[in-house]
């Protein structure tokens, strides 16, 4: 026997009733006890069906709900969702509810005296310890508090700092940080509170080096250069290998850069492998969530690769019709998610059992899509940044199925999109406003830099 819902909008004569039968999207917002199917007017939507499961929950404080009906987000009332997929009103619907995502609201902004390609967050430490680090086209690593405050600045070149513009930042360990250049090297910081002290060059590539993937436990760098090559490093000194000879600079090349005795002091040193197979700039790469021996990398060329570091082979080759720009694991899911020049996001099921690659497209930016992070609070939902000037935050669990133009697979379309703090409308191309880099932190929240030279914070707030 169904329960009768109070409190819903009296039927009208194009709002009838139907039955719901109600399921938790976790384990800590399940209905006590078998409430059994619900009958409530088709006239509701999210926001009485909220009403409900927290009436139901009896909640102290009210939680934003979502709804998903057959895998697709309720974003009309019920009777619409039934009339536009020809579903009966006699049907008992099955309505899963889950906790909704929060727009994340704008709270503080970085200034820099330049573009700022790359940012990265110490997440591992406590919330009164982390720090943000940032890296600028104009050549310097700086570390921020997370309100803003300035806490250390990499030297210039003539210190033994990058010669040309930082590409990609990350975080080694609390004391100690990587950055890579478009002057074709990667290098290792000291960080002790106010300054930032190179400690290692690393010479390999040949042209610019704009991603590094990290693997701490192992102390192991991976890059990929626009070189089409990928390589693997070592933080220690001791375990590296001699930097090739004719990739060093010259006499003549360290005088024009007026360096002083104390960068030459610099230890220079090479990479444990070379990893060639990516015909064009080799965009990204990244080392496999479960396994240090497993990398991923993307290229220009249109593909994702598959390497086994042991023996520095290719293993496997995904092929796509655009170039892939960016990178980045969902674990729980077994997918990797790559941002693309095509505008839109491409999940790849890496695994050689799968029958079709392409899992999922996420579709809504209107420019190349250049950074991608994963929630570090569900295994959902990611944020993208493209140079459209906006990042878009998705949930995967909100999907609708493909069309012949999609490329495969179901289609999810993003739940918020946010723009550069004090940018009023879009801008044609996100002129001036192109988004670099994005990271997210489940304390500070969403952390974006780009062409307007600043990070920005967006967050949450329940």
């Amino acid at each position: 026997m169904s329960r009768i819902a109070s409190g819903s909008p009296t039927p009208t004569a194009s709002a009838s009733q139907v039955r719901i039968r109600l399921t938790a999207g976790s384990v800590d917002i399940q209905l006590p006890g078998d409430v059994g199917p619900i009958l409530v007017s088709t006239a509701l939507r999210r926001i009485q069906l909220s009403q409900l499961v927290n009436k139901l929950l009896d909640t102290e404080k009210p939680i934003p709900f979502e709804f998903l009906i057959n895998g697709q987000f309720l974003r009309t009332s019920i009777d619409d969702f039934l009339s536009s997929r020809g579903i009966s009103a006699e049907t008992t619907l099955d309505v899963k509810y889950v906790r909704a995502l929060i727009p994340p609201l704008h709270t503080t902004t970085f200034e820099h005296d330049d573009w700022v390609s790359s940012v990265d967050i110490l997440s591992a430490a406590s919330a009164e310890e982390k720090a943000i680090a940032s890296g600028s086209y104009d050549g310097h690593l700086r570390i921020w508090s997370t309100s803003g405050n300035a806490l250390a600045t990499s030297p210039g070149a003539g210190e033994g700092g990058h010669a040309n513009s930082i590409q990609a930042t990350r975080w080694v360990s609390p004391t100690q940080l990587a950055t890579s250049s478009s002057d074709r090297t990667l290098k290792i910081w000291n960080y002790d509170d106010t300054t930032l002290t190179p400690v290692l060059e690393l010479y390999g590539h040949t042209s610019s080096v704009d991603s590094i993937a990290m693997h701490g436990s192992s102390s192991r760098i991976l890059s990929a250069s626009a070189d089409g090559m990928l390589a693997l490093w070592t933080t220690s000194k001791s375990d590296a290998p001699a930097a090739p000879a004719q990739l060093l600079p010259t006499a003549a090349s360290n005088k024009r850069r007026k360096l002083s005795n104390s960068s030459r002091q610099v230890p220079q040193r090479g990479p444990l492998s070379m990893l060639s197979g990516h015909a064009q700039q080799a965009s990204a790469v990244i080392f496999a969530p479960n396994d240090p021996t497993v990398a991923y990398s993307t290229s220009w060329d249109h593909s994702m690769k598959t390497w086994d570091l042991t023996t520095s082979a290719c293993v496997d080759t995904r092929t796509t019709a655009q170039s892939l720009l960016t990178l980045c694991a969902l674990p729980a899911r077994n997918v990797l998610a790559t941002g693309t020049s095509a505008r839109h996001i491409t999940l790849i099921d890496p695994r050689a059992s799968a029958t079709s690659f392409v899992a999922m497209t996420l579709r809504g930016h209107t420019n190349a899509v250049v950074a991608l992070a994963a929630s570090p609070e569900d295994d959902y939902s990611l944020v993208s940044g493209s140079h459209d000037g906006t990042c878009r935050i998705w949930d995967l669990r909100n999907t609708r199925a493909s069309v012949a133009s999609d490329g495969g697979g179901p289609v999810c379309e993003s739940v918020y999109s946010f723009g550069r703090d004090g940018v009023q409308g879009s801008r044609v191309g996100g002129e001036g406003v192109k988004v670099f880099g994005v990271c997210w932190d489940a304390d500070v929240g969403i952390i974006s830099c780009g062409e307007d030279k600043r990070v920005q914070i967006n967050r949450s707030t329940p």
